[in-house]
C-alpha cells in the first residue's frame, strides 16, 4: 500500500447481518440519536414513533411543554403501543389489547380491574423512560442506562467541524421553520451513506448543479476536510438554488464571514447538517438492516419565508437532486460490498484520508464484537 492510498473497511462490514445487529447495540443504541423535528410533537398529547436501533421508540409532547420519550412497548404484555408512526392523544397512550393507559408522562393511569390490583405501581409499571434533550430544534433520544455527554458528543461534533458553538448558534435553527421534508429509502449501508457524505471526490463526477454552485468542490476536497471552512458560492452565482438563481431572505443572524459560504456538519451516528446563508437541511438517517437505511431530509427557513408562500423548488430541488445522485451512487457500491474483489476493502486517496478517521471510530464502538479488520 503505496503512502498515497489508505485501506479501508473491508467488505463485510457493510454486509454482515451480525456485524449490524452489533452496531445497533454498541452504536445506535447507545449514543444521541437525532430522532423527530420538535414540531413533529408541537403540542401536548403529540406523539411520533420512530425507529432507534431495534427499538421503536414514542416521542411526545407532555403537558408541560417538554419532550418525553419511551420505548413503545406496553408494560403489561408487550404489545407494541402506538402503531402509527404519528398522531395525537387527548391525555392518554392506550394500548388496543387490554386498554392499559399510560398518561404523556408515562405513568400508568387506567387499566381494567386496576382497582382491584393494589400492589401494582403505577410509576415501576409505567412506560420505559428513554433520555431525552432538545437542540437545533430537533429532539434527540438515548437508550443508554447512563447517557454520554450530550455537549461532548454533539455539540462537541459541531466544535470540531466549525471551530466554536456560537458558529451554529447563529443559524437559528431551533427557529426555524419546516419548509419541506422528503424521506428517502435507500437500499444501502448507513456508512456508505456517511463516507459519500463526507468526501468530495466523486463532486465532480456526479454532482454538477452542486459544483456549479460551489465551484471548488470540483477539485475533490470536500468543505469537511477542513476545521472551520466554509465552500465559497461561484462568484456568478446568486444563492444556493438548483440553477444558482436568488434564494430567499437570509437568516439575519448570521456573520458577514459565513454569507455565500456552504458548511457541513457530521453529527455521528447518523446526523448530517448542511448549512447555507437562507437555510439549513438536516438528514436523519435510520438505518433498518444492513443494506437499507431510511433518510429523512429536512429543509428548514425563516418563518417568515414558509408563512408567506414563497417558492421553495429551486432551494429544495438542488440538495434534493444531490441526495438522489448521491444514493444512487451508494446503491450501486452495496452489490460490491459481497464482492470477492471487496472481501478486504478499497482504499482512500488523499482526498478521502479523513474518512479513515471515521472507520477506526466504528471498530473501536464495535471493540472485541467484530473479529479481523
Amino acid at each position: 500500500m503505496t503512502a498515497s492510498l489508505q485501506p479501508t473497511l473491508a467488505g463485510r462490514y457493510y454486509t454482515d447481518p451480525a456485524i449490524f445487529a452489533a452496531e445497533q447495540e454498541q452504536i445506535f443504541e447507545k449514543m444521541w440519536f437525532c430522532a423527530a423535528r420538535g414540531s413533529d410533537v408541537a403540542a401536548p398529547g403529540d406523539f411520533r414513533t420512530v425507529t432507534v436501533g431495534r427499538e421503536s421508540v414514542l416521542i411526545t409532547r407532555g403537558r408541560d411543554g417538554g419532550a418525553r420519550a419511551f420505548l413503545n412497548v406496553c408494560r403489561h404484555r408487550g404489545a407494541l403501543l402506538c402503531a402509527e408512526e404519528s398522531g395525537s392523544v387527548k391525555r392518554t397512550f392506550r394500548c388496543t389489547y387490554h386498554a392499559w393507559a399510560y398518561d404523556t408522562d408515562g405513568t400508568l393511569v387506567a387499566a381494567p380491574n386496576l382497582v382491584k390490583m393494589p400492589d401494582v405501581d403505577r410509576v415501576e409499571r409505567g412506560l420505559r423512560r428513554v433520555h431525552v434533550r432538545e437542540w437545533l430544534g430537533y429532539v434527540w433520544v438515548c437508550l443508554a442506562d447512563e447517557a454520554p455527554s450530550f455537549e461532548a458528543d454533539v455539540m462537541g461534533a459541531c466544535v470540531e467541524r466549525l471551530g466554536d458553538l456560537a458558529s451554529i448558534d447563529r443559524y437559528q435553527l431551533d427557529s426555524l421553520r419546516l419548509g419541506r421534508r422528503i424521506r428517502y429509502d435507500v437500499k444501502a449501508n448507513w456508512k456508505l451513506i456517511i463516507e459519500n457524505f463526507m468526501e468530495c471526490y466523486h463532486c465532480s463526477t456526479i454532482h454538477p448543479e452542486l459544483v456549479h454552485v460551489l465551484p471548488e468542490f470540483a477539485g475533490g476536497y470536500a468543505a469537511q476536510y477542513y476545521v472551520g471552512h466554509g465552500a465559497e458560492f461561484g462568484p456568478d452565482v446568486a444563492g444556493f438554488t438548483v440553477d444558482g438563481s436568488a434564494g430567499q431572505a437570509a437568516i439575519d443572524t448570521i456573520t458577514p464571514e459565513q454569507d455565500r459560504r456552504y458548511y457541513a456538519i457530521t453529527i455521528r451516528p447518523q446526523v448530517f447538517v448542511n448549512l447555507v446563508p437562507d437555510h439549513a437541511i438536516m438528514h436523519r438517517m435510520y438505518p433498518m438492516a444492513a443494506d437499507r437505511t431510511i433518510v429523512e431530509c429536512d429543509w428548514l427557513f425563516r418563518p417568515d419565508v414558509v408563512e408567506s408562500g414563497a417558492d421553495l423548488d429551486p432551494s429544495v430541488e438542488l440538495f434534493d437532486r444531490v441526495n438522489r445522485q448521491d444514493f444512487d451512487a451508494c446503491e450501486r457500491c452495496q452489490p460490491g460490498m459481497s464482492s470477492r474483489a471487496y472481501a478486504e476493502g478499497g482504499v482512500l486517496v488523499p482526498s478521502e484520508h479523513h474518512i479513515a478517521t471515521f472507520h477506526d471510530w466504528v471498530r473501536d464502538r464495535l471493540g472485541g464484537t467484530v473479529l479481523g479488520k
